[in-house]
């Protein structure tokens, strides 16, 4: 049964999955506001719940989610602080979520949609999805804790690449580096998730519990101060002529003119 909890989120329940899908297509699944917070509400609601065993956070058509969506005129009015947090907050509820937590990155996971993929408790990718920190393009820097989770994963030299250059990091890449759990071809990967979150269904849900508390414990100490330093810095580059530029050439699709303004 899916349930429509918010425009944009498509919400099933089956055998004891909660599989949330990001559901808009014809935006690269961009999140906006409303879709984060019915996206934190689910994983809130199923803290304690026993009949829930795992959560599947996956998108449709072609893209996992391209991040925060800053398209229209004069986009970089409206993201502001609020947007951070509400990235913070989507971050901290994966993290937090009493069950594993599953990305089915079926496509294109960029910018917010990077970070909550990483956040997840294990990452599931199509072999034709990718990774971008696209930030630098439009004149930010990278949040929702990528800051700690990539370095963490692949290292500074690589984090360095991936945030100054904004290249996207192709899936296999990705795996080899240490940034995804599993890649898989296209035509094996939803049998593929569908086996790892079997797995997971059928697994003690205490002892999965306390594993992920354990380890993300020691292997994301500097995720909260990573958190906090990127709301203070984006705070002030979403004040700068360069992050109104950059908005408005995404917009516009072209390439920005940054002034350093």
């Amino acid at each position: 049964m899916t349930i429509q909890t918010a425009p944009g989120l498509a919400v099933s329940e089956a055998d004891g999955v909660l599989t949330i899908r990001f559901d808009r297509p014809e935006a690269l699944n961009a999140f906006t506001g409303e879709m984060v917070v019915g996206v934190i509400e689910q994983l809130h609601a199923v803290n304690g719940r026993d009949d829930v065993r795992v959560v599947v956070l996956t998108g449709s058509g072609g893209a996992f989610s391209t991040g925060a969506d800053i398209a229209g005129e004069n986009a970089h009015e409206g993201f502001d602080i609020s947007a951070l947090d509400a990235a913070n907050a989507l971050v901290r509820a994966i993290i937090g979520c009493d069950k594993p937590v599953v990305a089915g990155v079926n496509g294109i996971a960029a910018g917010v949609g990077l970070s909550a993929a990483l956040a997840c408790d294990l990452t599931v990718c199509a072999e034709s999805a990718a990774f971008l920190l696209a930030f630098a393009r439009v004149g930010l820097m990278p949040d929702g804790g990528a800051t700690a989770t990539v370095a963490a994963s692949v290292g500074r030299a690589r984090a360095m690449r991936l945030a100054l250059l904004a290249e996207p990091l192709p899936a296999r890449e990705a795996h080899d580096a240490g940034l995804v759990s599993h890649v898989l071809p296209d035509e094996e990967y939803a049998e593929g998730l569908a086996s790892v979150v079997k797995r997971l269904r059928h697994g003690a849900p205490l002892a999965q519990a306390a594993m992920k508390r354990a380890i993300n414990t020691a292997s994301l100490t500097s995720l909260e101060p990573a958190l906090e330093n990127e709301r203070t810095t984006q705070t002030m580059l979403l004040r700068t002529a360069d992050a109104a530029e950059g908005m408005r050439a995404f917009s516009e699709k072209r390439h920005a003119r940054f002034t350093g303004e």
